[in-house]
């Protein structure tokens, strides 16, 4: 098999495989409906020793993400069949947890929100420098796997599934939107703690500059409804000037 192969079959093309490298690196599914495109993330997969699967669109790559295990999925945000931030939702909707990051020619603050919203880890701009692109990858892995030691974050009345994606209070799921899981998940890890606007910025949007709209405070909102409703006990705590404060629920 060569390291890739841009012609009629892309869904089957692979890098990092040659050589009898194995299966050792990082395992990628790229999603890019251009060949060009994906030839230059390829290479830099296969000089890593990655592996890296293409899928030219949106179809075919949700069924490869439901049928085979990655380590890390990059999705370009302007496909012919689906759009990107679609690919996303779904993953997300699927239970499917894999690090994201979203590789596009969009690169206004706008379309990095979008894409953060949608379920993605990470957002990148086109163009990238290849040094770039790899730190950001190994930085999303490393995340993922650091994780996995603790499966499920339990704290009073809620529970955090992290490979499963899911919420629950007192036994009872939470019906989240993938942004929502991101914060609650997020709020779970620094349980008791207070959360600023500033640390969610960083963080959970992955923005180290405040883009001046009420992004946080609306996801917030959002959340902390789906958190309270049905409940006599309060979920969050907003301490004015400060942040907020997941309770306990009991």
């Amino acid at each position: 098999m060569t390291a890739f192969d841009p012609g009629p079959q892309p869904s089957v093309a692979e890098a990092g495989q040659d050589e009898g490298r194995g299966n050792s690196g990082v395992r990628i599914l790229y999603v890019e409906d251009d060949a060009r495109a994906a030839e230059a993330v390829s290479d830099i997969a296969r000089e890593n020793g990655d592996v890296l699967v293409w899928e030219a669109d949106g179809s075919a790559a949700l069924r490869r993400a439901g049928m085979e295990a990655f380590d890390v999925i990059i999705l370009d945000r302007m496909l012919g069949d689906m759009d990107g931030l679609t690919i996303a939702t779904r993953l997300r909707e699927s239970g499917i947890g894999a690090p994201i990051l979203m590789l596009s020619a969009l690169g206004r603050s706008s379309d990095r929100t979008d894409g953060l919203n949608a379920g993605v880890d990470d957002y990148m701009a086109k163009p990238y420098e290849a040094a770039e692109l790899t730190a950001r990858l190994r930085a999303l892995y490393r995340r993922s796997k650091g994780s996995e030691h603790s499966a499920v974050i339990i704290y009073g009345a809620f529970e955090c599934h992290i490979k499963a994606r899911t919420a629950f209070r007192d036994n009872q799921h939470l019906a989240l939107s993938p942004k929502e899981y991101e914060l609650f998940r997020y709020f779970m890890e620094n349980a008791g703690e207070i959360v600023t606007r500033e640390m969610l910025l960083r963080d959970v949007w992955r923005m180290d500059f405040d883009p001046q709209t009420n992004v946080v405070d609306v996801n917030v909102g959002r959340m902390r409804r789906k958190l309270e409703e049905g409940f006599d006990k309060p979920a969050l705590e907003t301490i004015w000037g400060s942040g907020y404060r997941l309770l306990d629920g009991t």
